[in-house]
């Protein structure tokens, strides 16, 4: 059983200027929660009891103060009789522990360096899950992104991707799986509906086994790139991990991809999540 998480929510969100100059991205609103806390309670669902968060060197996290309880607020509730408030107002399972790993801005930059980060502090030797902060798989009363992961691994030497369904003629803004016997052969960035090997999206939500968060590690420690160079991605070490004969299989939900990185993704989402 996959009990770990790892989850990234730092950066600027840059592309969401201004209001993330006040208001860390992982933390905007969709409905009534956090865009971040869709994936925590995916997480949990899916048996998860200790995540691993990845934030700002900045004061205060949001994030931690959304996941701190507010003894002010929950004796504001009980002495008003608001127990059902009480409840909304607790946003962990006492069987459930966030770490956190502080990540300073001007470090190495990519999707790859949490994972090194992490790995370096707590020194992580099983099956780890890995979603980013800000974005989520909608599946409603159905099978959540984690447990389909879970599912699709055989054991603890397995690694697995998460593939969405879309229509292949929007493809050419996303990673695109290829794959065979249901595994990954590959990722094919922005290609065109004619050039995509499938219509499975890369959504950045994986299981990783011991042996590829090593390589990442050893990645992002090896490499030296500029903050004008490329990005230390996590694509690139998963590449090499199965070119050497590494086993990612690729797990599919029914739910809906959403992401609030863009405004139109973000008011898209609310629509879904408020709509149902």
């Amino acid at each position: 059983m996959i009990t770990k998480a790892i989850i990234p929510v730092a950066g600027w969100g840059t592309r969401r200027l201004p209001i993330t100059k006040i208001i860390e991205k992982s933390m905007l609103p969709v409905g009534n929660r956090p865009l971040v806390d869709y994936s925590v309670q995916d997480l949990i669902k899916a048996g998860v009891k200790d995540i691993y968060m990845v934030i700002s060197d900045v004061e205060p996290c949001q994030v931690q103060e959304f996941y701190k309880d507010n003894l002010a607020l929950n004796q504001y509730l009980i002495d008003r009789g608001k127990d059902d408030r009480l409840k909304l107002a607790k946003t962990l399972p006492d069987d459930v522990t966030i770490h956190y790993t502080v990540q300073n801005p001007a470090s190495k930059y990519g999707t790859a360096v949490p994972i090194a980060l992490v790995m370096k502090e707590y020194n992580l030797n099983e099956p780890v899950l890995v979603f980013m902060g800000d974005d989520f798989v909608w599946n409603p009363g159905g099978e959540s992104a984690a447990e389909a992961l879970i599912k699709s691994i055989q054991d603890d030497t397995d690694s697995a991707i998460l593939g969405v369904e879309i229509d292949k003629s929007k493809v050419e803004k996303y990673g695109v799986l290829s794959e065979k016997d249901g595994k990954l052969t590959g990722v094919v960035e922005k290609p065109t509906p004619e050039e995509a090997p499938s219509n499975l999206i890369n959504v950045s939500k994986y299981i990783l086994s011991p042996e590829l968060l090593h390589k990442i590690t050893e990645y992002v420690d090896t490499h030296d790139f500029g903050p004008l160079d490329q990005e230390y991605l996590i694509t690139d070490p998963i590449d090499d991990y199965i070119k050497n004969g590494g086993v990612m299989r690729i797990a599919t939900t029914k739910g809906e991809y959403l992401d609030g990185g863009s405004v139109e993704g973000w008011l898209h989402a609310n629509n879904v999540v408020c709509g149902e």
